[in-house]
């Protein structure tokens, strides 16, 4: 059975993904086009505030830098292989909110290295029929996620995973948008961006 179309949406926390591949979901169900949203976190927010419960200051704190990456990486792993599994079961076009890419990114960032190891790992996955870069300033993304309260990130982490992102070999091939425009506007450009994909009309239906 060929793989499900996927959409993945990527960029640094604060850049709007849940926010924007929720919505996009929606909007490909409205045109007809049945989608599901997954999020494919690595429970860096969960061990996270396991961590301060415990005493400690992060999930790194709490696991070592070496395993907190190898946890991050199975758990992304194990979410990602529930998205892909439903959506070739249910036949539904699957707008991921974070792929693979992010993963490598964060041993960029962390550790340099593992990187093998981890594209080894996650190559049993397809390739995302498009991936949209959400392109967002860090010191806005810190600003979004301050307003979020529900945890905290430092412009320097912020800008290095921006700067890990960029450096991947795949990102030539990423769609980038705009992502310090108004929420409406970034998702207009997805839009745009997924329909021409997927050769959607204005209007929303199918062209034929």
């Amino acid at each position: 059975m060929a793989h499900p179309v996927i959409v993945a949406l990527v960029g640094i926390d604060g850049s709007g993904k849940t926010t924007q591949a929720k919505m996009l979901a929606e909007w490909l169900t409205t045109c007809g086009v049945a989608a599901s949203h997954f999020a494919n976190p690595g429970g860096r927010m969960f061990f996270g505030r396991l961590a301060q419960r415990l005493g400690r200051a992060d999930a790194v704190d709490l696991l070592g830098r070496r395993g907190f990456l190898a946890v991050e990486a199975l758990l992304r792993w194990l979410n990602i292989f529930r998205a892909v599994v439903s959506s070739r079961l249910s036949r539904r076009v699957a707008v991921m909110d974070r792929y693979s890419f992010c993963q490598y990114a964060m041993i960029r960032v962390r550790a340099h290295r593992g990187e093998r190891f981890a594209r080894a790992l996650y190559s049993v996955f397809p390739r995302p029929d498009l991936v949209c870069f959400l392109a967002v300033t860090p010191a806005e993304a810190q600003r979004r996620i301050e307003r979020r309260g529900t945890d905290w990130e430092s412009l320097s982490y912020l800008s290095a995973s921006d700067a890990a992102l960029r450096s991947l070999p795949e990102f030539a091939s990423f769609t980038v948008v705009d992502a310090d425009e108004p929420s409406h506007r970034v998702q207009a450009a997805l839009r745009k961006a997924v329909g021409a994909r997927l050769a959607l009309t204005p209007a929303g239906g199918n062209q034929g």
